[in-house]
């Protein structure tokens, strides 16, 4: 199971029955987290099957990767930084590290984000 959807990591506590109109002044709108899809799916998983999950950190990425790597029971977390130039969003590029459940790390180098997803089924292949 690839888990690359970005959910939103917090929903609306209370959703409204109607349209909220401009008048409304003052709005406030308290959140709750989002439920965790892919940590559910990792307390699910099965000793056959692989989950890979997908992380956008801005500061100290490595470490929170690892850390949801672990604390999802994920097999392989990619993660995407915002410091690169020329990856990330609103590019054609992408530089990925990728990190395997023994903690072994490939790092590619920036290139199409058509090669790096055939880098990460690559990646996948070798696990299984």
């Amino acid at each position: 199971c690839i888990m690359n959807a970005a959910v939103a990591d917090f929903t609306p506590k209370v959703v409204s029955d109607r349209k909220m109109k401009k008048r409304d002044q003052n709005l406030l709108i308290e959140l709750k987290p989002t439920v965790d899809i892919l940590q559910t799916l990792g307390a699910q998983k099965q000793h056959d099957q692989i989950l890979v999950g997908f992380a956008l950190e801005t500061n100290d990425g490595e470490h929170y990767a690892i850390d949801k790597l672990q604390r999802k029971n994920l097999d392989l977390i990619v993660l995407n930084t915002l410091a690169d130039a020329g990856a990330g969003f609103k590019t054609e590029t992408n530089k990925v590290t990728m990190i395997d459940k023994n903690l072994q790390k490939t790092e590619t180098k920036l290139k199409s984000k058509a090669e790096i997803a055939t880098d990460i089924c690559q990646k996948i292949i070798q696990l299984l």
